[in-house]
């Protein structure tokens, strides 16, 4: 095979990508901390048929970025996006078919002293196999335990580590010693694109049923300002009918007026 030089490699890469701008309309901007090669080509592999996942430089993503978004002034919403070590997945699929092969290929990884916690860690009650030498190591970290037969035993759950907080290093010892690996690695997604509109990640963990429960918030409030203002809407509509027949009842219990449906209702 013959080897390319840098500039026809480059020239190339911009063509790829200029192309997958053209042929995609969903866009995932995925983070790639702590992912090995090995766990990049399982992730490349389980996209086939699905999308796919472009690394390279930023200024290079950038400057094609800059240059399609004349034709297309949508994609200059990735621009800011494109900052730190991101790379990016094109697809034409639902997300979740994304997200699945990204979270199925996240691997355990124990923790390292110093580093950010990406997620609270909790340390189980139960016994931990170590010996009662080891009770001072516990109480300096505030966990409390007992000896049980010839063990120590770890009498509650504790949260030992919180998201965001640097790992010390007697956290680590700790969790080493009972085989804990807390941290899973793996690609993250930082933000969508999906046809012209950026989105944050999290729009992905809405399920159908939030949507729901956000749209029966909604009718609820709109039956309480109708009911409240005398303005009568679709929504407040069975209770204006409800309301407007409990009043015929009151007349109908306290006036000589009476009507047959007031009779029926009574009556049962």
């Amino acid at each position: 095979m013959v080897k390319l030089d840098k500039k026809t490699r480059k020239e190339n890469w911009f063509t790829h990508l200029s192309g997958l701008l053209d042929e995609y309309t969903k866009i995932l901007v995925v983070g790639a901390d702590n992912v090995g090669s090995l766990q990049m080509a399982k992730i490349r592999l389980g996209l086939r048929g699905k999308g796919v996942l472009l690394m390279g430089k930023n200024t290079m993503m950038r400057k094609i970025l800059k240059a399609k978004a004349k034709e297309n002034p949508n994609l200059s919403a990735l621009l800011p996006q494109i900052v730190m070590n991101v790379g990016l997945i094109f697809t034409n699929e639902e997300f979740t078919a994304i997200t699945d092969v990204l979270n199925s290929n996240k691997v355990a990884a124990a923790a390292r002293a110093g580093a950010e916690a990406p997620v609270s860690v909790k340390v189980p009650a139960g016994p931990t196999g170590l010996e009662p030498t080891m009770t001072a190591f516990f109480q300096a970290l505030n966990i409390p335990t007992k000896i049980n037969k010839g063990q120590i035993e770890i009498l509650n759950d504790v949260e030992l580590i919180q998201k965001g907080d640097k790992v010390g290093s007697s956290e680590v010892v700790l969790l080493n010693k009972l085989n804990i690996k807390p941290f899973a690695f793996g690609m993250e997604v930082i933000s969508i694109y999906d046809n012209g509109s950026l989105y944050s990640a999290d729009i992905l963990s809405i399920t159908d049923d939030d949507i729901a429960e956000q749209f029966m918030t909604g009718v609820k409030r709109i039956t309480l300002i109708s009911l409240a203002i005398g303005f009568p809407t679709l929504a407040a509509l069975p209770h204006f009918l409800s309301n407007s027949f409990k009043n015929c009842l009151a007349i109908h219990a306290a006036t000589d007026y009476k009507f047959e449906r007031a009779e029926k209702f009574l009556a049962g």
